[in-house]
């Protein structure tokens, strides 16, 4: 029985094999909504994971976090819809955070409130940009040059690249992997991050290295500027710079 409502909750976090689901409904959805469905729907089933720590079968759980970090960073290299880039990005981050689950409870929630910080932070700047392909983002640096420098160090963080914010739960997992003598699974994990990290630096690529042609009379089009939210740059700092506060936590 334990089992069949693991399952059933995994199904709910869109994680691999049963994941089908998830790209396709936040595709469809609006920005807003799908930063709703990547953060918010995620911390009730997580919620239940918890209360179940004792009884959850760690090995399905390990399997089934492996197969999430391989075919979401594998899957999201053949996208070019923004949002369907975050979906397959959530389903491999929900990957490392099952493995974390399954290993410290502590650890878990360290991970869970830096891939929430970090995906909240993408979104708000995709809504901020009215971002939707990677076609798109070739023009979002005459919108508000700062406001692109700091989404791609974002982009950086989510690929775990030290050091921002987001290599500190990849470092500290592999770490209790090896501590518990998973050797291959560590091994698999952290050459299943680099395909992520491939579409994260093409999405950089295309934000900063590419010039679009430029269909108005003014170099930078403050004329169309989306003022960016108050609490963007806040969550920016916090997806980056965290990594120093790591000892303390």
């Amino acid at each position: 029985i334990t089992t069949t409502i693991t399952l059933a909750i995994m199904l709910k976090l869109g994680l691999a094999p049963m994941h089908a689901w998830y790209p396709e409904v936040i595709q469809g959805s609006t920005i807003n909504n799908a930063l709703i469905m990547s953060t918010w729907q995620k911390l009730a089933p997580l919620a239940l994971l918890y209360m179940m720590y004792p009884n959850l079968p760690k090995t399905i759980m390990l399997m089934m976090g492996l197969l999430s970090a391989l075919l979401g960073g594998w899957i999201g290299l053949n996208q070019t819809q923004t949002r369907k880039i975050m979906a397959f990005s959530s389903i491999a981050h929900m990957g490392w955070l099952i493995i974390a689950l399954s290993l410290n409870q502590n650890l878990a929630l360290m991970t869970l409130m830096i891939y929430i910080i970090m995906t909240t932070t993408m979104f708000m700047a995709l809504h901020t940009t009215t971002t939707k392909t990677l076609l798109d983002m070739g023009t979002t640096w005459t919108n508000s040059p700062p406001l692109m420098a700091m989404m791609i160090l974002t982009l950086m963080s989510l690929g775990g690249l030290p050091p921002m914010t987001g290599f500190t739960p990849k470092w500290l997992i592999i770490n209790e992997l090896c501590t518990m003598k998973f050797m291959t699974l560590s091994t698999l994990l952290a050459l299943a991050s680099l395909p992520s990290l491939y579409f994260y630096l093409r999405m950089s690529y295309l934000t900063m290295l590419t010039t679009p042609p430029n269909t108005t009379n003014a170099q930078y089009k403050w004329r169309f500027l989306t003022p960016p939210s108050q609490i963007l740059y806040p969550m920016v700092m916090m997806s980056t710079l965290l990594l120093p506060m790591t000892p303390a936590l």
